[in-house]
């Protein structure tokens, strides 16, 4: 019985875990193609808005997994 109370607990862990390793390693990637192009990083607003929303797109699509429909 309490295996099913612990359930929320592990999925917040888990998404925790791989959404810190996701960012770690986007931020790998955006520091390697910044020193392949031998500068900083430079984010504009424009790709920080495109980025926003494509994640809050990912954010959607993640909450509709599992809905039957």
């Amino acid at each position: 019985m309490e295996q099913d109370q612990n359930w929320k607990g592990r999925v917040i862990l888990a998404g925790g875990l791989f959404g810190a390793l996701f960012g770690v390693g986007m931020a790998y990637l955006l520091t390697q193609r910044a020193e392949r192009e031998g500068g900083q990083l430079k984010l504009g607003t424009g790709e920080g808005l495109r980025l926003g929303l494509l994640l809050l797109g990912l954010m959607k699509q993640v909450s509709e997994l599992g809905g039957g429909g």
